[in-house]
């Protein structure tokens, strides 16, 4: 049986999809320790984001929750829908709003950095206790000021 999957665009003040959203990240927290993020957090995050969400027959699998200056506050793909691309593809459509993209991985986080590092992003610098947990993290970036869109586009073809 095929599964259909689709994107869909929350805008800034808008609850759609944020308890399903924060069930799969909490189920990605409890099985690989990273987005351990609080509850009013993340929330309030959410809500002033633009939040692209893919829905698998109307099931959240993966969303991602970016700020106005293309900085991605959130990006979480379900277990099962890992590998087949459908991380590169909420990244296309915040590439397809932003000149630049932005984001902080946990250091000890090798599948995001690969993740991101796959994608062209670039490690700009290493932040000691950057989490509420005294973990490092790095900020990575994607993209200078224009053709962020080509890149992406070019790099999925």
């Amino acid at each position: 049986m095929s599964v259909t999957v689709e994107t869909r665009t929350v805008g800034p003040g808008a609850d759609d999809y944020l308890e399903d959203a924060w069930e799969l990240k909490e189920r990605i927290r409890r099985s690989e320790g990273v987005l351990k993020q609080r509850r009013g957090f993340f929330a309030d995050a959410y809500r002033r984001s633009s939040v692209h969400v893919l829905l698998a027959d109307e099931e959240l699998v993966g969303f991602a929750a970016v700020r106005r200056d293309g900085y991605v506050l959130f990006l979480a793909i379900a277990t099962e829908y890992r590998g087949q691309g459908f991380g590169e593809r909420l990244i296309g459509h915040v590439a397809e709003e932003h000149d630049s993209i932005t984001c902080h991985a946990r250091a000890s986080n090798e599948a995001a950095l690969g993740f991101y590092e796959s994608l062209g992003f670039e490690i700009r610098r290493r932040i000691d206790t950057y989490y509420e947990d005294g973990g490092d993290a790095y900020y990575l970036k994607l993209g200078e000021d224009t053709g962020l869109t080509n890149r992406i586009s070019d790099m999925l073809r």
